[in-house]
């Protein structure tokens, strides 16, 4: 029985025998993922990234090695001293008051390193009403007492940027009682949302679309045949309407032609969204800021860098010293202080050869895409755009396919003919009845054109529409037609009908 036992303690141990093997495994340094990070951000993004890293490093200042101020006039030993003396005094100050803002820690929450004479470039702030606060001073002008007044705010404040009420009163009910602590029921809610849809724009305060038409076309001060019937569509037929169906609203309202084109024309000139007709003065929209520029010089192409992609950083002097400086000491204090700077430093060229990596690879890359699609840069015609993948620039320039793809990711490209975002000219291929190898972009902008030529009265089908690119040499079945025209968001033949 014990011979069975050491057996056993024996096999455990020769199954617990440590063994050595080799494993190749890749790893990123933080600097390659800082890289990784810093490529794939477009123009105003990679400002921003700037200001983040200049806000939490020191080290780290604006303008090039070239930029320092030359001596001046008061080049005199004495003065020297002096001026030496008090930036030491300035140098050793910052640094202890940077380690001594906060008890226990090793940073700063904010500096203030901008001298009197910089301009300010402060962030303007619109002043203009908001959508919500033109509809409260109308509420104002209501006769509601202080619950009703409380009930109408918190259905504004609940409608979305269209001007709709999307959520079902039976929540407002109880999110009310919750968090205003006002007792109220869905009868009450529904009677204050009728003072909500009587203010203007009008269609404000609807739940849905049909509504929100039905609103605007009982509040027409005159009420004509045209708009009586228009208000008998929305009302009984919305579905027919919406989905084009003339004919049989034509047939249910038994008139002619001209008058459902009237009736028709009448509903069109509705506001969908009524929230946007007050809030379109307050919205702000981004600026496109191209990160390439292509320019045809006697049939040279050009290709340049925004100079915002690349601006002139470089590492604090002042901070170069202080490292020079405290490594002498040999106290814990100046260790601690040395070490503290180092990584400053370190951490400020890290980020200046990454923002030069970055640009480096930019242009390498954007270089190879416009050498690939030279013929379309030339000449700015879609259908000479060739067929072209992430995979076979990442081949041009020797780069891994990911990297291309955070190239490509959110940058646009100024050229003569338009400013494009660039993953817009990779396009997969596709073969003609000649055996061509054409770009699907080429393919869409023929059924683009095809749809833009068409009789609206009688749109055409995407069988009709695979008939005519066939007609053209490319064999494309109905449901790649239909695959692309959703990708350039053109609605079926039916919703594109006109009377």
């Amino acid at each position: 029985m014990l011979f069975l036992c050491n057996n056993d303690i024996a096999q455990e141990i020769f199954m617990l025998k440590q063994v050595q093997s080799q494993k190749l495994l890749q790893k990123l340094s933080p600097q390659q993922i800082q890289l990784m990070k810093l490529l794939q951000l477009p123009t105003i993004a990679l400002e921003q990234r700037i200001k983040e890293e200049m806000e939490i490093n020191p080290a780290l200042e604006e303008g090039s090695e070239a930029d320092e101020d030359p001596r001046d006039e008061f080049d005199n030993d004495e003065f020297d001293d002096a001026a030496s003396d008090e930036d030491h005094q300035r140098d050793d100050f910052a640094l202890t008051d940077y380690m001594d803002d906060d008890e226990g820690a090793s940073y700063k929450l904010k500096a203030n390193n901008t001298s009197p004479d910089e301009e300010r470039k402060e962030i303007p702030f619109s002043v203009g009403l908001s959508f919500q606060d033109m509809l409260e001073s109308q509420l104002g002008m209501k006769d509601l007492d202080d619950k009703q007044y409380q009930i109408a705010i918190y259905l504004i404040g609940n409608l979305d940027d269209d001007g709709y009420l999307r959520r079902d009163l039976a929540s407002i009910v109880d999110d009310i009682a919750f968090s205003q602590n006002i007792s109220t029921d869905e009868k009450e809610l529904e009677s204050l949302l009728k003072i909500v849809q009587d203010l203007e724009p009008a269609g404000v305060g609807a739940r849905d679309l049909q509504e929100c038409l039905l609103i605007q076309l009982r509040k027409k001060e005159i009420q004509t045949m045209t708009v009586e019937l228009a208000t008998e569509v929305v009302e009984k037929q919305m579905d027919e309407f919406s989905k084009k169906h003339y004919d049989k609203i034509q047939k249910k309202l038994e008139i002619d032609d001209e008058l459902l084109k009237e009736v028709i024309q009448e509903i069109l000139k509705l506001n969908p969204r009524p929230g946007n007709s007050m809030a379109d003065g307050q919205k702000s929209f981004q600026q496109v800021i191209p990160d390439f520029t292509i320019t045809n010089e006697d049939g040279q192409l050009n290709l340049s860098l925004n100079s915002r992609n690349a601006p002139d950083l470089k590492v604090s002097k002042a901070y170069a010293q202080m490292l020079e400086e405290y490594s002498k000491g040999k106290d814990k204090g100046s260790k601690e202080a040395s070490m503290f700077v180092k990584q400053k430093l370190d951490g400020a060229k890290w980020f200046i050869d990454a923002i030069q990596q970055r640009s480096h690879t930019l242009l390498y890359t954007m270089n190879a895409i416009m050498e690939y699609q030279k013929e379309y840069f030339m000449e700015g015609d879609e259908t000479l755009l060739k067929p072209m993948i992430l995979k076979d620039i990442a081949e041009k320039v020797g780069l891994d396919i990911s990297t291309v793809s955070r190239v490509a990711n959110s940058k646009y490209v100024q050229t003569p003919f338009g400013t494009f975002l660039l993953k817009s000219f990779f396009s997969e291929s596709l073969s003609t009845d000649s055996g061509e190898e054409v770009s699907t972009r080429e393919v869409k902008k023929i059924l683009e054109d095809c749809i833009g030529a068409e009789n609206k009265k009688k749109p055409l089908t995407d069988d009709k529409l695979a008939k005519i690119l066939k007609e053209k040499g490319y064999n494309i079945a109905r449901r790649t037609i239909a695959k692309y025209r959703e990708q350039l968001e053109i609605p079926v033949a039916r919703l594109r009908k006109e009377l």
